[in-house]
């Protein structure tokens, strides 16, 4: 809908006429999409949540800004690039000496699904908007500096023409291309070679079978049995914790010196996250009665075999969506 389109169906000249209610309803409906750019640009979740707010904020403060030169969507989205930008310029953290970063979130597939369908039937846009949700695609962007990111997002996910991410950013549509020049060839010095094999429909029967592999012989703290999925340069990581751990058997010699054999009593829910296959994992509590969370694991699988997996920790199970706690059997 057009910026004029709005404010005609509104029965309005500028959306300063218009009350608190009836401004938050029109923000509300790009609410999930403008929380995934935001969490492109940041790798938080959490942060992402808190740049949406501020967006809102800004937005509401500033809605007499809002004229006929685009539309109310592009408006927001200009609005939550600046705003991430300027948490960036306060405190933008480092991705650590291993290249891996801490801050990390991983993003539900559950809340994923109510992005707007956009070009659905393009089969293009389907792959961009899933590549660039992966957690290899978050990690790498991290390593740009922000403006590059932002013009990056902005033009290769977003699609925006470089005379609009220009203005945005006060920059030529020179430096705009140029920016986006670097930016892409820093994202390939990041970004793993292959596709990863999830697609998420039925033709993943096999990466299916290869994830109930890895959650039994998880459950059976079988290191064996694991370190026979793992491709030999997969890599693995548990962020916030500082530590990249690249080939099959420092993987498996880490997990072995940790105690994971010791392990008991564990259980293995299997869900998607971040357009990944993924695998929650409970631990028994004699105490409560119950399995209470534990960790998940985010897998990218690639050629059959499991190429990278990404640990995140118990307290991010309420933001997946996922139970507080499973019952005895």
């Amino acid at each position: 809908m057009s910026a004029n389109s709005l404010l005609e169906e509104l029965g309005v000249s500028g959306l300063d006429e218009v009350d608190e209610p009836v401004f938050s309803g029109l923000a509300e409906r790009h609410r999930r999409e403008l929380h995934v750019h935001c969490y492109r640009m940041l790798g938080s979740f959490e942060d992402a949540e808190d740049t949406v707010q501020e967006t809102f904020l800004r937005a509401w403060r500033r809605r007499e800004t809002f004229v006929g030169r685009s539309t109310f969507r592009a408006w927001l989205y200009r609005i939550a690039t600046n705003a991430c930008l300027d948490l960036l310029a306060r405190r933008r953290p480092e991705p650590a000496s291993g290249g891996e970063v801490p801050w990390l979130q991983p993003y539900p597939d559950r809340l994923l699904d109510e992005l707007p369908a956009g070009d659905a039937d393009e089969p293009e846009s389907v792959a961009v908007a899933r590549e660039t949700i992966e957690l290899a695609y978050l990690v790498a962007v991290q390593h740009l500096a922000p403006r590059p990111r932002a013009v990056l997002i902005l033009r290769d996910v977003l699609g925006w023409p470089a005379k609009d991410v220009a203005e945005l950013l006060g920059d030529s549509v020179n430096s705009v291309n140029s920016a986006l020049q670097r930016a892409r060839a820093g994202m390939r010095e990041h970004l793993p070679a292959e596709r990863q094999d999830w697609t998420g429909g039925a033709e993943d029967a096999e990466t299916r079978e290869l994830v109930r592999r890895y959650t039994e012989a998880s459950v059976a703290t079988d290191i064996d049995g694991l370190t026979a999925l793992l491709r030999e340069d997969a890599r693995f990581s548990m962020p916030p914790t500082p530590g990249l751990h690249v080939g099959r058997d420092t993987i498996v010699n880490g997990w072995a010196d940790s105690g994971f054999e010791d392990l008991k009593g564990l259980r293995g829910v299997q869900t998607a996250v971040n357009r990944q296959p993924a695998v929650a994992f409970y631990q028994w509590r004699e105490r409560e009665g119950a399995y209470l969370p534990l960790t998940i694991d985010v897998l990218r699988v690639t050629g059959g075999t499991i190429t990278e997996i990404i640990t995140f920790h118990d307290d991010r199970f309420p933001q997946l969506g996922l139970p507080e706690r499973l019952p005895a059997e």
